[in-house]
């Protein structure tokens, strides 16, 4: 066997071990160093942040702070513990008795969090505090969060709580209003680096700084996820680790490579554009890769359009950022955003594909086509300065059918159908009776129908859809009493309308009804009057030059809407959020 020391991962090794060696978190550190100089240490913690900033290990080192006794043994809390005495050690190696670590994810019952309440109550077998960390505490269930508020609060004086979680949205507010909460930062590109740099060299490893920028960049502010890639990419250079090889073991494409694609797509050379993503991806490239670089960098660009101090970006090349400022000085933002709103859907299409190759062929196919259209802005242009359109030949009644067809005529096909001067009578009076009492009681059961709306509700009331679109569409009303209905009919009225409408009248009423045709005369139907406005303006912007000079520029378009100004401000108006009373809050004073 050999005496030789098992190999240890980087993640590891490097692990801080008192805060001068957490990076990136100088917020957190400044206010514990605080609080342990003035005696004022919380009785419970949480520390929550994205995977790899530190939270566990914050913890063990509150615990070893709070435990440390100095190498003289008469120490006592403190921010800078020793690492000698034996509370240090133990906590470090993970076997001190007093300093209890528990993962929630896996033992998240109540029954787990009653040994913990039972176990409370005894002192420290040799530490100073007792102290229970809890991993992933997001994990507990509502019984075992219930279960611990009441030690939460009051606690015995020598024991401490220290939790972690990346989901701090999961813990309850009763938990979190009796915690001190330490929210964790993700780590800056340039400590990023730095960290790297110095276990590196620690390592004797020669690794390019262009290397260490693409860890940084893959690690997206997790220290464990940066130091793992490190040590992964040391092992894959076997000696020197260029930033080839870092991109091939984490399957990116080159960056320049990937601005090259962008150049040609916003060109509109798709043959190019395709074959410069199948060399990409001859070469290892992961298509959705290289369409998440893509969208990285469309941002990227429209950031430093916006903000040109963010180009200055550690992890960017000179020449990467010497490009991409001509870019973002050569494109508009309108282009940038379409690229951006594209390439997110391009990425959800390239994950759902059965051949992600396929789907990024055509999303680029789709980015080249879009390049070369015209903006808004020189579509404008061009309709302004295009001539305006002819009015057609003929004047308003030369059409055809303009005026050619009498109000009556048409209603005279057939030979069933009422025409003109004819009167159609449903019903009769019964014989024998006398004339004006016949009257008079007619005249009272027609009275309930004074206007012709009164008819049009009765149609309503009786549900007959038919007749009712019918009547709203056909009759243009030259005379109403209570009895006689005399109407032109429109141009596109049932031939059967006046004897149809008679008939139904004769059976809801009970009494006879004449119903009159007419040639001329007529008011606007009811459905006309109902789209007088809207027909109003939609003549209105038909006449408008500008939407003449599109209906010349592209004779299939039709005007399908029509928004006023009115209605715009109403919709805005209505689809505004409400204001919501303030929710409340545990911590106000009462």
């Amino acid at each position: 066997m050999s005496d030789s020391p098992a190999y240890q991962v980087l993640a590891r090794k490097y692990r801080p071990e008192t805060f001068a060696d957490l990076v990136g978190q100088e917020a957190m550190v400044r206010t514990l160093k605080n609080a342990f100089a003035a005696d004022r240490i919380a009785q419970a913690f949480i520390m929550t942040g994205i995977r790899g900033t530190g939270k566990t290990t914050t913890a063990r080192i509150i615990a070893k702070g709070m435990n440390c006794i100095g190498p003289d043994g008469t120490g006592g809390p403190t921010t800078e513990p020793c690492g000698q005495c034996e509370h240090c050690r133990a906590i470090m190696e993970g076997r001190n008795v007093d300093v209890m670590e528990m993962d929630a994810a896996s033992r998240t019952g109540v029954g787990d969090i009653r040994e913990i309440i039972d176990s409370v109550r005894y002192r420290a077998a040799s530490a100073r505090y007792k102290i229970y960390i809890i991993d992933e505490v997001h994990m507990l269930s509502t019984s075992a969060f219930n279960a611990l508020l009441k030690t939460l609060e009051e606690p015995p004086e020598h024991v401490k709580f220290i939790f972690a979680t990346t989901e701090i949205r999961k813990v309850p507010v009763t938990v979190l209003s009796r915690c001190q909460r330490f929210d964790l930062r993700r780590i800056e590109p340039e400590d990023q680096i730095a960290l790297l740099r110095r276990i590196a060299d620690a390592e004797g490893a020669e690794i390019a700084e262009d290397a260490l920028a693409l860890i940084t960049r893959a690690a997206e502010g997790s220290a464990r996820d940066a130091t793992s890639l490190l040590d992964q990419a040391i092992s894959h250079g076997a000696g020197e680790t260029t930033a080839e090889q870092v991109r091939a073991m984490l399957g990116l494409a080159d960056r320049g490579r990937v601005l090259d694609l962008l150049d040609l797509i916003l060109r509109g050379d798709a043959a190019g554009a395709l074959a410069e993503l199948s060399s990409q991806y001859a070469e290892g490239a992961d298509p959705m890769a290289v369409l998440r670089d893509l969208a990285e960098i469309t941002h990227w660009i429209s950031v430093v359009k916006i903000t040109p101090d963010a180009a200055e970006d550690p992890t960017v090349s000179p020449d990467e950022r010497a490009r991409g400022q001509a870019m973002a000085g050569a494109l508009p933002m309108r282009v940038l955003s379409r690229m951006w709103q594209m390439l997110l859907k391009a990425m959800e299409e390239v994950a759902a594909a059965p051949n992600a190759m396929m789907a990024a062929e055509m999303a680029v196919i789709r980015l080249t086509h879009v390049a070369d259209l015209p903006s808004p802005e020189e579509l404008l242009n061009k309709l302004n300065n295009a001539p305006s359109p002819q009015p057609p030949a003929g004047g308003p009644g030369g059409g055809p059918g303009g005026g050619a067809r009498a109000g009556g005529a048409p209603m005279a096909r057939g030979g069933a159908a009422p025409v003109q001067g004819r009167t159609v009578s449903s019903g009769g009076a019964p014989r024998g009776a006398p004339q004006a009492a016949l009257a008079q009681e007619v005249a009272q059961s027609l009275a309930r129908y004074p206007t012709f709306h009164h008819v049009v509700e009765l149609i309503r009331a009786n549900r007959d859809g038919k007749l009712l679109i019918e009547v709203e569409t056909g009759v243009r009303l030259v005379s109403y009493q209570p009895g006689r209905i005399e109407f032109e009919p429109a141009p596109d009225a049932a031939r059967d309308l006046a004897q149809q409408l008679g008939q139904r009248l004769q059976s809801w009423t009970g009494n006879r009804w004449a119903v009159t045709l007419v040639n001329e005369g007529g008011s606007p139907t009811i459905a006309e009057e109902r789209d007088a406005a809207e027909n109003a303006l939609r003549a209105e912007a038909s006449d408008h030059p500008m939407v003449q000079a599109v209906l010349a520029r592209f004779p299939q378009a039709k005007i399908t809407g029509i928004r006023t100004q009115e209605q715009i401000a109403a919709n805005a108006e209505a689809e505004a959020l409400p204001e919501v009373e303030d929710e409340w809050d545990p911590f106000e004073d009462g």
